[in-house]
């Protein structure tokens, strides 16, 4: 028989995604995480493989208490375009609360470890594209309730939003500033006006 895990695994977890958050991965070694993870090394192994695999069972975790469980709660609960400023408010609001300046994990894994590591850069990429794909219907949807602009089409203003967020999260690592990341989402929420529909409401 098993023997059964002396260790809360979504407690250790969270350990781990503090160690590697903190330091990154290439600079974080099995060492720390076990001292971290308040574990032995061999049931780190046992429970989680070698460190690829637990930095990447941990940077999913971290994806879905933050970047997912946001998209879960805000996308059913609001209309689309509030739908996006919610979204985007929150990163803002979190990124001023990261007193450690560690910014995004996922960014930082983008950064660090995605451009040389295949399996990582999978999972980075999967995700930008689920964060996409959330802008893209909230798009989609405002454009057909007359919230949102049919200037541009919904597929780059998916990607715009995108790039302004991932804008958001590094600058908030070296410059967490409230008027400069705010500064981001003025011009963010402009592109989403319907100018275009109330221009030609004043004139007609």
């Amino acid at each position: 028989m098993a023997r059964p895990r002396e260790f809360d695994e979504a407690a250790v977890l969270d350990a781990a995604i503090e160690r590697f958050w903190h330091r990154g991965y290439e600079a974080t070694s099995v060492r720390d995480l076990a001292d971290e993870m308040n574990i032995a090394g061999a049931s780190l192994y046992n429970a989680f493989g070698d460190k690829r695999s637990l930095y990447v069972r941990a940077l999913n975790r971290y994806l879905d208490q933050s970047f997912r469980e946001r998209i879960r709660r805000i996308e059913p609960s609001l209309p689309p375009r509030e739908a996006i400023v919610a979204f985007l408010q929150e990163i803002v609001k979190r990124s001023l609360a990261d007193k450690k300046h560690r910014g995004c994990m996922l960014v930082n894994s983008a950064i660090e470890s995605a451009p040389h590591d295949a399996e990582f850069f999978e999972v980075v990429a999967v995700f930008l594209d689920e964060v996409e794909r959330f802008f893209f219907r909230c798009v989609s949807n405002g454009q057909k309730d007359g919230t949102i602009t049919k200037a541009l089409s919904a597929e780059d203003l998916s990607k715009s939003l995108l790039g302004i967020l991932l804008g958001i999260r590094v600058l908030a690592r070296v410059r967490p500033e409230r008027n400069l990341l705010e500064g981001l989402l003025r011009p963010a929420f402009a592109l989403l006006d319907n100018a275009p529909s109330a221009k030609r409401r004043k004139t007609a």
